[in-house]
């Protein structure tokens, strides 16, 4: 049975990856914006018909009590039509920078990343799955600071490896959050690199504090870490702005809690993410993917 079971999950793996590879090889063919057009239209079609739909539905409802129906189904089609954006781009993401002469990117707060160069100490980036969430590294690498990223691997290996060969074309490295991917972090900020993590969906792990006003399990590691090497943590933004057009803002480092007590300043630091995070996500809450089981509990339909 064990061997019957395996030989099925390939056979589904296998034409998981051939599936994305064909839509995938069609927006190569494509420009930049049709590509985009055409992955957002897709996903708002065959989006609202997934069981992860209801996921998404049920956690907009729960932060958003007073919104009305029309109002959660306007969100949830921006979700879906900003998820689909971001899978057309991918055949894409080297054409989309903040240097050339024509930028898709407008960069703000370039200030805080060049200061980085050179600084020989190292940083944290953080960021959420907002807008196109893989930017943070290209937009990095074109700053002139390659960044050392920690990612959830995809279920799927095959789509795994082709994930991995489009995002090795943005620069910097990627590594998956494993008992590996953790030691390259650590070394990393032993030898003063520059960390990227998107720190904003569910964790198993970590401090039970407040989300977009509910409680939610979060990862505290980007505040270990930064107590631990004593390095900056630097939020970035990044919002779609219109089609194939972005904007990502940089802020300047936050502050780190130092009162001696590592656990309190841990938990006040993750506070302070949280927030931001919040704040951004209410400000263009179709943006962001609502997709995960986010809070332990949530309402039934």
């Amino acid at each position: 049975m064990v061997k019957f079971s395996l030989v099925g999950r390939n056979l589904r793996y296998g034409f998981e990856y051939l599936i994305i590879w064909i839509f995938l090889s069609i927006f190569k063919r494509l420009s930049l914006d049709a590509a985009s057009s055409a992955g957002g239209w897709l996903a708002e079609l065959i989006g609202p018909k997934l069981g992860k739909h209801s996921i998404a539905k049920n956690n907009i409802a729960m932060i958003f009590p007073e919104w009305s129906e029309r109002e959660v189904n306007i969100v949830l089609k921006g979700m879906w039509n900003n998820l689909g954006r971001v899978f057309g781009e991918y055949s894409h993401l080297n054409n989309i920078d903040c240097v050339s002469p024509n930028p898709r990117i407008e960069l703000l707060g370039r200030e805080h990343v060049q200061k980085l160069n050179g600084d020989n100490v190292g940083a944290i980036l953080i960021s959420g799955h907002m807008g196109n969430w893989e930017l943070l590294s290209s937009v990095s690498a074109d700053c002139g600071l390659p960044l050392l990223n920690l990612y959830r691997s995809a279920n799927n290996p095959y789509v795994e490896k082709l994930l991995i060969n489009m995002r090795s074309e943005m620069g910097g490295t990627q590594h998956p959050k494993s008992i590996g991917g953790v030691r390259a972090l650590i070394k990393g900020l032993e030898n003063r690199d520059h960390v990227g993590m998107l720190i904003d969906q569910k964790y198993n792990e970590g401090v039970l504090v407040p989300f977009l006003g509910q409680d939610a399990m979060t990862t505290d590691a980007p505040a270990a870490l930064a107590i631990r090497f004593k390095v900056p943590i630097v939020p970035a933004r990044v919002e779609r702005v219109s089609g194939a057009y972005f904007r990502v803002t940089v802020l300047p480092p936050m502050l780190v809690p130092d009162t001696g007590d590592i656990e309190a300043d841990k938990k006040r630091l993750t506070e302070d993410i949280n927030k931001l995070f919040s704040d951004w996500i209410v400000d263009r809450p179709e943006q962001w993917l609502w997709l995960h089981r986010r809070w332990p509990i949530e309402p039934v339909e």
